[in-house]
């Protein structure tokens, strides 16, 4: 039976290849997709209609594996961050599985179904979790030096782009700013995880 530290060494070091393929499948989506460019939302490339959906949910479900993969390689003592990482990996689980209609339309300037609540509610809460999670660690002793230093990093730069973000939406709606924010919030919290997989990989805690 392995080790702890080297099993969950495992976990970081799958969680990084998790990350890139995720990052790849995803992005090739969006740029080879039928989405409107930056103003639409990053989700578009995997509506029904769009020949790279299959490309995008398989790019989520990688995500998705990353942040549980995330979650088992951090040390026990940093559970809240740990559970806070799985929980956006089942969100984002649901965010990949339930697709929004065409153009993704969310309150409160656009109507919506059913299916596009949950789509968007999933995604939202996964973003949200993940950086409340680099929040724990940057302000968790048990993390190490390392560890904070890349969460803190992460956190200053999410918080202020995810607050640009929601006073964007509650206040114009759909717009070119809302995704280019959305697409810097994504590339933020990839580069994140791979930095944090990698600390975690080397570390063999």
């Amino acid at each position: 039976m392995a080790e702890p530290g080297v099993a969950r060494a495992a976990a970081a070091s799958a969680a990084a290849g998790c990350v890139v393929a995720g990052t790849v499948a995803v992005t090739v989506a969006v740029v080879a997709g039928p989405g409107p460019g930056l103003t639409g939302y990053v989700s578009e490339a995997g509506v029904t209609d769009s020949a790279y959906a299959g490309a995008y949910r398989i790019g989520v479900f990688a995500l998705a594996a990353a942040l549980l993969l995330l979650a088992a390689a951090l040390p026990p003592a940093l559970r809240m961050a740990a559970a806070l990482l799985a929980a956006g990996g089942a969100c984002t689980v649901l965010s990949g599985a339930v697709t929004c209609t065409a153009g993704c339309p969310l309150p409160p300037f656009e109507a919506t179904t059913v299916a596009d609540l949950v789509h968007g509610g999933a995604s939202v809460v996964a973003t949200a979790v993940v950086v409340f999670a680099m929040l724990v660690l940057a302000l968790s002793p048990a993390a190490g030096r390392h560890l904070r230093r890349i969460a803190r990093v992460g956190a200053a730069l999410s918080l202020p782009i995810a607050a640009a973000i929601a006073l964007a939406m509650l206040a114009v709606g759909r717009s070119e700013t809302v995704g280019v924010l959305e697409r810097l919030l994504l590339l933020v919290a990839v580069v994140w995880g791979l930095a944090t997989a990698a600390a975690l990989g080397l570390s063999r805690r």
